[in-house]
């Protein structure tokens, strides 16, 4: 009986993609380099990077243009230099809001949580969804839970509406049309006109209530926090089930969580419009 043999790979092809997966590992791994050689200095040409991150000339080229087309740099033609793009300041400055909110807000967050003895979550608005940073659980058996970084549906958060009360009415019509308006329960939110009537109830007010809109047996109120430009950035929100949060709770739970957020809003050198 004749021996069996592996099959051979057509010439040229990578085992199982390993060779194509490294390049752009190291590709990646180039360009975060060639970033970090311009975050230091306050332009560089295109052979002073090439010598310092120790690459071609083409190669660094190649990488600086895939950056440049992601304005994460930029090419001042008259001095030929390469600098730092908006992008690369953008994603920066991120950090570094949500850093000092997530710190600042902290032990206002654990002063309201031991206040109305329920979970507080803050969280921001993403690409049209609510994703949460920071949470203090309640110390009761049954509480609402967020892990940081989950995120969620607008329409259907007491945060995600009280940072759409902010919003110009078209605003809001744009993301119903791009993201549309998911029923979770029989009190979600199904059309533009009844979200938009909820969203003038909570600017006539000052903050917002998630009604069991994504969750049956669980409410949420929520307050925005702003910004040095009076632009709602975050919401801050205290969330429990039903049986804990009846309807004359929530109108004691509401302006407390309103105050909440104007503190933090404060602490981070916000202005409230």
């Amino acid at each position: 009986m004749a021996k069996a043999t592996p099959l051979s790979r057509p010439r040229g092809r990578p085992p199982s993609g390993k060779t194509t997966q490294t390049s752009s590992v190291q590709a990646l791994d180039r360009a975060l380099g060639l970033l970090e050689l311009l975050a230091d200095e306050e332009g560089l040409t295109l052979s002073e990077l090439a010598q310092r991150a120790d690459m071609a000339p083409s190669t660094t080229h190649r990488l600086l243009s895939t950056l440049q087309g992601r304005h994460f740099v930029d090419l001042d033609e008259e001095t030929s230099q390469w600098q730092i793009g908006v992008k690369t300041f953008q994603i920066g400055s991120t950090f570094a809001r949500h850093r000092k909110l997530v710190t600042m807000g902290r032990g206002i967050m654990r002063a309201l949580m031991e206040t109305c003895e329920e979970t507080v979550n803050l969280a921001i608005e993403d690409e049209g969804d609510v994703v949460f940073i920071s949470q203090f659980e309640s110390h009761s058996p049954m509480r609402a839970f967020f892990r940081p970084g989950h995120r969620g549906a607008i329409h259907a958060s007491g945060i995600g509406k009280a940072l759409m009360a902010t919003w110009e009415e078209g605003a809001v019509r744009k993301l119903v049309r791009k993201k549309q308006l998911v029923g979770f329960t029989d009190k979600t939110h199904r059309d533009a006109g009844s979200l938009l009537a909820d969203l003038e109830r909570i600017r006539d007010r000052g903050w917002s209530v998630d009604d069991e809109e994504h969750t049956l047996g669980m409410r949420c109120i929520a307050a925005p926090i702003f910004n040095e430009y009076g632009e709602a950035i975050a919401g801050v929100s205290v969330s429990g089930p039903t049986i804990r949060i009846p309807d004359d709770r929530v109108d004691r739970i509401g302006p407390e969580v309103q105050h909440a957020a104007d503190r933090i809003t404060d602490s981070i050198g916000g202005i409230r419009p």
